[in-house]
């Protein structure tokens, strides 16, 4: 289940939005490399990726993490590691992550920050994606897989999206093995699908204290940036601008 628009109008243009997919951009070609060489998609992510066991200090210095072939993160003690919860909110692991965060984005983006404020938008999303690094690392203290992405903060946007406008529709495809279909659904139903899926693929993670490969998602990071979202946007929300986007 893909969004790809709704039907839900803007007063004004959302900068903030534009402005955080142009950065976004930005960042995976010019700071990783588009992803063409994997030699600098690797030092990316080692080097301003969040590493959980890095933040706590409970992995073991020099531990090292294949994330390529050749190639592995090595757990360190550089103090930018305290910076990666913001840095590693900037960077992607692949064109399939970077598209499917920006598509999120921008369809329930431009809608809370046109009510909550361009300014305040700001906040809220960085807000909301400090709050989705630390549920990761309280969920896996000790991991020395490093963590990148936007999800936990779009997800905190999404929960907000979800409290400001549930009744809005949204346009999705649905895509079945061979099949392919676009369909429109309430935005509580998109929503509310999507953090079951996160909330069930939490499960086996958090079974194990410590992750042991490079990859999967970040699901405790996306669980704790949506729930920080819907409730973190009542302090946001603009009542005067929801009756009319109402």
């Amino acid at each position: 289940m893909i969004p790809l628009y709704d039907d839900n109008p803007t007063l004004r243009i959302p900068i903030v939005t534009i402005v955080l997919l142009v950065a976004i951009a930005a960042t995976w070609v010019f700071a990783q490399g588009a992803g063409l060489d994997p030699e600098t998609l690797a030092r990316s992510v080692c080097n301003f990726g969040l590493v959980s066991g890095e933040i706590t200090r409970q992995a073991t210095v020099g531990t090292a993490v294949q994330i390529g072939e050749g190639m592995a993160c090595v757990v360190d003690e550089d103090p930018i590691n305290y910076l990666t919860p913001l840095t590693s909110m900037f960077l992607h692991g692949g064109w399939v992550h970077l598209i499917g965060n920006a598509i999120f984005l921008w369809v329930f983006g431009n809608n809370v920050e046109d009510n909550v404020g361009r300014v305040r938008f700001v906040v809220f999303y960085l807000a909301c994606g400090l709050i989705a690094a630390a549920a990761q690392v309280a969920a896996q203290p000790a991991s020395p897989v490093p963590m990148v992405g936007a999800s936990g903060a779009i997800s905190g946007v999404m929960g907000a999206y979800l409290v400001l406008f549930p009744h809005a529709r949204v346009r999705v495809l649905l895509i079945l093995v061979v099949w392919a279909t676009t369909v429109w659904f309430p935005a509580w139903v998109v929503l509310l699908y999507w953090f079951a899926l996160q909330v069930l693929a939490a499960i086996p993670q958090l079974a194990q204290a410590q992750a042991t490969v490079a990859s999967g998602p970040a699901v405790m990071a996306h669980i704790g940036g949506f729930l920080a979202g819907a409730l973190l946007v009542k302090l946001f929300q603009n009542n005067r601008l929801l009756q009319q986007q109402s």
